[in-house]
């Protein structure tokens, strides 16, 4: 039982890990095409092409589901949930909070919700994918923090 609650949290707090990573070196990189409409807006529609990379961890997700029902992996389930968790964690911060795709949390303004809203700024102000910042999403620079 405890251990499946350690891979849960560390399947998490990984996931921060993997959102930067793949924001910086892959949706920044190769697959620039796809991220792109998500730096400057060059569509009509609600959807974006960048919407496509949640499709890829949530396939991961239920893969990992899937081998522990499956008896292949027995901590399957918690990795899968800790992907799900924090999957769930980047819509409301990413697409709800910051991008307000659903008009919700729009009067949080504690210290927290203040620097992570500063610090995705500065990342939309390059609209090329050259000369990032701020790649991650959960864990903010402290030099956000500012009042």
């Amino acid at each position: 039982m405890w251990l499946h609650v350690l891979v849960f949290f560390t399947t998490f707090f990984f996931m921060e890990f993997m959102a930067w990573f793949s924001h910086k070196y892959i949706m920044h990189g190769f697959l620039w095409s796809l991220h792109a409409d998500h730096h400057k807006k060059d569509h009509d529609s609600w959807f974006e092409r960048n919407d496509a990379f949640f499709i890829f961890y949530a396939v991961v997700s239920i893969g990992c589901f899937l081998l522990w029902q499956n008896n292949i992996l027995e901590i399957g389930l918690a990795i899968g949930l800790g992907i799900f968790a924090y999957g769930l964690a980047y819509f409301l911060v990413h697409d709800i909070f910051i991008h307000q795709r659903f008009k919700l949390f729009r009067n949080a303004n504690n210290r927290y919700a203040k620097a992570v809203r500063r610090a995705h700024k500065m990342h939309h102000k390059h609209i090329g994918k050259e000369h990032g910042e701020c790649f991650g999403m959960l864990i903010v620079p402290l030099k956000y923090y500012k009042n």
